[in-house]
């Protein structure tokens, strides 16, 4: 349980390095991703975008 631990730490890590390249080509910023204000706090949930990373990802997961 501690690795899967690791490996979800690292992997959010990654993604957080990640995000401002994403928001440059777009992602983060398509039809059904939400972004509202809310006690003067910014909040997003990229619903779309994680849909498609998650295809993107099986796709390459059943290649290798």
């Amino acid at each position: 349980m501690f690795r899967w631990l690791i490996v979800i730490f690292i992997a959010l890590l990654i993604i957080n390095a990640f995000t401002p390249w994403f928001k440059k080509i777009g992602f983060g910023r398509l039809p059904g991703d939400l972004n509202f204000t809310l006690f003067g706090r910014e909040f997003n949930l990229p619903l779309t975008t994680t849909i498609i990373l998650s295809l993107v990802a099986a796709g390459v997961a059943k290649v290798l």
